[in-house]
């Protein structure tokens, strides 16, 4: 049997030396998320405010009775008070997923094990992207179920169920893929993370204050298309108060859309850059 050249005096490794492939891409994405200390606190925190918050309401409703008015429509839309919050923590780790290589110079290594930029964020991305969405649709469906058997109110359909739990988990995974695109793009985490909570929270305080009835129109569609609004539409008509935004399983659509273009913008990126 051959053997390789070898030099006088080198190093043959006894390793078998190839090129990294997906599958290693995912299992060293998998390491690293579930290594990390930011990985356990913002999803730790995610989970108290989905369980405290959603469950706190959905407490006060049940003392208040009758007079919350909830009696006519499904409890699960008040799942929407803890996911809101909730939501942050999951922007704060999707930009923390990548931007913080960027912060330590860790992307260097990463980039020299596997060269491929698409295939580093394709990895990063699903890794990222299955671990909330599995937490995520898990904890919100838990919440729903407590909710609607603390409050007296009508029960709620299936499409309705399902829109509460694997719909509300889809569109926070979704929103995390975005920050975790703005990540890449930004490379500051501070920076990326600003920009993710002006993106949530700027189009609806603009809206507050555009008192002129000429810029009614744009008041309109900033309070229907805001992201709280796409997440509370989820839930359905009732939840979000008859609006005439996106509604049921639109919001989740769109936010999975915008990711993707988003995610493509990271790649462009990503590849025009040498680290």
């Amino acid at each position: 049997m051959s053997t390789p050249y070898q030099q006088p005096g080198s190093y043959a490794s006894p390793i078998p030396v190839r090129g990294a492939s997906l599958g290693d891409a995912l299992l060293s994405e998998w390491t690293k998320i579930r290594s990390v200390r930011s990985t356990m606190w913002t999803l730790g925190v995610m989970i108290v405010l989905m369980l405290g918050i959603g469950l706190g309401v959905a407490a006060l409703v049940s003392a208040a009775g009758e007079s919350a008015g909830i009696a006519d429509s499904s409890a699960l839309g008040m799942g929407f008070f803890g996911v809101l919050p909730g939501s942050i923590c999951v922007m704060t780790l999707g930009v923390l997923t990548i931007a913080s290589e960027y912060s330590t110079g860790m992307i260097r290594t990463t980039l020299t094990a596997c060269p491929s930029r698409g295939r580093v964020l394709a990895a990063k991305a699903t890794v990222f992207f299955l671990l909330v969405l599995t937490i995520t649709t898990l904890v919100a469906g838990l919440v729903a179920v407590i909710q609607n058997a603390m409050v007296e109110a009508v029960e709620p359909t299936g499409d309705e169920w399902l829109r509460a739990s694997v719909g509300v988990g889809l569109y926070t995974a979704s929103l995390g893929l975005l920050s975790l695109a703005v990540g890449a793009m930004i490379r500051h985490s501070a920076g990326a993370i600003t920009t993710m909570i002006g993106v949530m929270l700027l189009p609806l305080v603009a809206a507050m204050f555009m008192f002129s009835e000429s810029l009614q129109d744009l008041q309109k569609f900033l309070l229907e298309w805001a992201i709280p609004s796409q997440l509370i539409g989820i839930y359905g008509e009732a939840a979000s108060g008859g609006s005439s935004g996106p509604l049921g399983w639109e919001p989740v659509w769109i936010m999975l859309g915008i990711s993707v273009v988003a995610l493509g913008g990271a790649y462009a990126t990503m590849s025009s850059r040498d680290v």
